[in-house]
């Protein structure tokens, strides 16, 4: 299979404003002949929604949640990178395309990335109109924060509510076209099936979660906007309904899944606690603009302080080692996800962890309330604070930035982080990998296109912080809405299509057997427990570091977990019912297929990029060493059957406008 990438011609900067001006396009009148059906309305979902209603398409839009408004991307927390350069530090659209291709270890598409740069600044634009409530300057004009990977200030934020914020704006964009009739809106439906006709994507099957039914929808073309599948690691910082059963029943149906192992594992979580989490809860990485990393020197005080006879504040400030600004002077606590989590580990590993469980580092702010206590003290006039209230006006400055994530902190530790400093760890967070797509957004499949997270396009092997927003609303407002008339410009003549079609009742019937199936089993293990299991075999050998012996023996375990998975699991009830045991088990039996296949990347993949680090591949240093002369690719992978290997497809890249050279961030 050769993949063709359709990326323009010509110079870097100008690919995209001329493919956008000189592409096909649909006639305003032949727009209301073509049906689009959208699958999640998340940022990217909402937006793309939204936005072909307002161009005239007839839309269909499915979430399997009771509202739109519930999306995970309303867990966002810190920031959506743009380059407009407002703190005047040198920001640029190349700085910001640099930045992305060098943070994602130039594991990603030169023109995707240098298109999302461009867009970036218009999202602004849009979510301002629509009033999204970005902090400011105290001039008024909006503020901006760094975030991990770069020098300069381009995150804008909402406190730490951006991401709701952002999906709120979005939303009432798609609101008003559902209340146009320009798009239908079906709620706690979920997509369990994609239909082709003819080899084109024309369809899905959606299961109603209220009820049970098995529905039929068609459409000149498909668009997936369904968001990672970092639950397949069972504890993540994803919602717990988070999962990959769209994408891979349309992989299922031919797509190719491209680069499933490059996971992002967060620096900045709260630690496990025990065995009864479900998931795990993310503390911004804005935090690390103000707060330092560090461990004891000692492993006695570490000791100390895992058996609660001594807290952080404790210890002295010539015991305390700040490891990031030790090892990476330059970018000091800013390091990109990936280097700060792997830091963080051996961290751990070296027995200086501050947690009971021994796997947390500390993450203090009293150097930051003592700066800004100092700096308010004396824009105030109160030359001669004493120091109690020179640390009581840091703490109303943090708590201004912060305290929603303090809050936040609090409610779930019980501890004080204006008192002592937080704990944190590395958690599975946000998934690189996608569905191969080419640069109009488009999967192998003909007319079925991946935005925003469900797509693999822009980050790489390594996403860089505040960029997750910004691709979801550029893919939905400022990408596909152009890029899939280049599709749609050549359906103008074809009909609606038929829902009693062959096509449409041989998949509803693949459905309902794949539903009978699970039922029938009848074993003595819940869904959950297999679940858990699957996350503890990704952790242990697909998880922050891998080799080759564990992710072999990691494809064996998944294989025999699948087995058991399909002789001994239970499911109660039925199917025409509201059943989350049943949508459960159909999620964590894709889960299992997609884990396998993840396993095969990384074990095929015999280098370190980014979240991807094999251990038999690092520097002198313990850094990831790459391996360009015969890594520089994206593996896009084919389902064959269970039980058997996938087959890779490569697209290989190439790189005009940047150095391939080891990332250093000291």
């Amino acid at each position: 299979m050769k993949l063709e990438n359709k990326v323009p011609p010509g110079e870097l900067s100008e690919k995209w404003t001329k493919y956008r001006s000189t592409m096909p396009l649909v006639a305003p009148n032949n727009k209301r002949r073509l049906d689009i059906i959208v699958v999640g309305t998340g940022l990217a979902g909402s937006a793309a929604a939204a936005t072909f209603g307002e161009l005239g398409y007839n839309v269909k839009a499915f979430t399997f949640h009771d509202s739109p408004r519930r999306a995970h991307s309303i867990a966002a927390q810190g920031g959506i990178n743009a380059a407009k350069n407002y703190q005047n530090d040198g920001d640029s659209v190349y700085r910001l395309f640099y930045d992305t291709i060098k943070g994602g270890d130039y594991r990603s598409r030169e023109a995707n990335v240098h298109r999302l740069a461009e867009v970036s600044r218009n999202i602004i634009d849009q979510a301002v109109a629509q009033g999204v409530p970005f902090a400011r300057e105290y001039g008024g004009l909006l503020a901006n924060r760094s975030f991990g990977g770069v020098q300069v200030s381009r995150t804008f934020y909402a406190r730490g509510q951006t991401g709701q914020q952002l999906l709120l704006g979005a939303y009432q964009s798609l609101s008003r076209q559902v209340s146009l009739g320009n798009v239908e809106l079906f709620n706690r439906h979920e997509m369990v099936d994609l239909v082709k006709v003819d080899g084109k994507a024309r369809g899905i099957i959606a299961r109603n979660l209220l009820t049970g039914e098995l529905e039929r929808h068609a459409a000149h073309a498909v668009v997936l906007c369904t968001g990672g599948y970092g639950n397949v690691f069972y504890l993540s910082t994803n919602a717990m309904m988070c999962n990959t059963s769209a994408a891979w029943r349309s992989v299922r149906r031919g797509a190719l899944m491209a680069n499933p192992c490059f996971t992002q594992i967060h620096p900045t979580c709260i630690p496990v606690s025990g065995e009864y989490q479900s998931k795990l809860t993310l503390m911004s990485e804005s935090l690390r603009n103000d707060g330092r990393v560090w461990v004891p020197k000692k492993q006695e005080d570490a000791k100390a302080i895992r058996e609660g006879k001594k807290r952080g504040d404790d210890i002295p400030e010539d015991d305390r080692d700040y490891y990031l600004e030790r090892r990476y002077p330059a970018f000091g606590n800013l390091v990109p996800r990936d280097v700060a989590s792997r830091a963080a580990k051996v961290a751990c590993d070296e027995g200086l962890g501050v947690a009971p469980t021994g796997l947390a580092v500390f993450l203090d702010f009293e150097d930051a309330i003592t700066r800004y206590g100092h700096s308010k003290a004396k824009s105030s006039g109160e030359e001669n604070a004493s120091a109690a209230r020179v640390r009581e006006l840091g703490v109303e400055v943090i708590e201004e930035k912060y305290g929603n994530l303090f809050e936040m902190y609090e409610k779930i530790t019980g501890e004080n982080p204006y008192q002592t400093p937080m704990k944190i760890y590395p958690a599975v967070h946000y998934t690189m990998g996608g569905l191969w797509v080419d640069y109009n957004l488009e999967t192998n499949v003909p007319g079925l296109f991946a935005a925003g997270e469900a797509n693999f396009s822009d980050h790489g092997a390594n996403r860089l912080g505040a960029s997750a927003l910004m691709q979801g609303l550029a893919d939905g407002y400022f990408v596909i809405p152009y890029t899939i008339g280049d599709f749609l410009s050549k359906e103008i003549r074809t009909p609606h299509f038929d829902e009693n079609a062959e096509e449409f009742q041989k998949a509803e019937s693949d459905v309902r057997e794949r539903i009978n199936t699970l039922l029938n089993i009848q074993g003595a293990q819940s869904v959950e427990s297999f679940h858990r299991r699957l996350g503890q075999i990704m952790w242990d050998y697909c998880g922050m570091s891998r080799n080759a012996e564990g992710l072999n023996k990691g494809i064996k375990l998944i294989r025999e977990l699948q087995e058991e998975f399909y002789k001994d699991v239970f499911v109660p009830g039925t199917n025409d019912e509201y059943n989350p045991e049943l949508e459960k088990a159909l999620r964590v039996a894709d889960f299992l297929e997609l884990g396998e296949t993840m396993m095969f990347d990384a074990l095929n993949r015999n280098e370190s990029c980014g979240g991807h680090f094999r251990e038999e591949y690092q520097t002198a240093e313990g850094e990831a060493l790459r391996r360009d002369e015969e890594y520089t690719y994206v593996s896009a992978w084919e389902f064959t059957e269970r039980g058997k290997d996938p087959v890779l497809h490569k697209e290989e890249l190439t790189f005009e406008n940047v150095e391939l050279k080891t990332r250093s961030y000291k």
